[in-house]
């Protein structure tokens, strides 16, 4: 059974720092890219940021400006994002994915992504 799960979420004030990991178990972490995704209240789900197998390609939304890092480490079975200088608009329901593919590859698409965690809470007070 596959499990995508998420930890490090919590509230922060708005110009800190946060770090989400993801721990997978149930598959075979080095043959899939990791996705980050995030839902606020009353919005539809978007993209955060991509990392292919092997970490080589990264991908990130336009809005997150430099302040977002995806890493992986295939060894332990996580993919990680780091957060800073954090906004209250940031604030949301944080998911990871996982994408089935041992390629450069990595998708913004939610669609193309094969398993899902229960997400983590972030809050950015201003």
């Amino acid at each position: 059974q596959v499990q995508l799960v998420e930890s490090g979420g919590g509230l922060v004030q708005a110009g800190g720092s946060l770090r989400l990991s993801c721990a997978a178990s149930g598959l075979t972490f080095s043959s899939y890219a990791m996705g980050w995704f995030r839902q606020a209240p009353g919005k539809e789900r978007e993209f955060v940021a991509a990392i292919n197998w092997s970490a080589f390609r990264t991908y990130y939304e336009d809005f997150l400006k430099g302040r977002f890092t995806i890493s992986r480490d295939n060894a332990k079975n996580a993919v990680y994002l780091q957060m800073n200088s954090l906004k209250p608009e940031d604030t949301a329901v944080y998911y990871c994915a996982a994408k089935l593919g041992r390629t450069i590859e990595v998708s913004r698409r939610d669609a193309e992504y094969d398993y899902w965690g229960q997400g983590t809470q972030v809050t950015v007070s201003s």
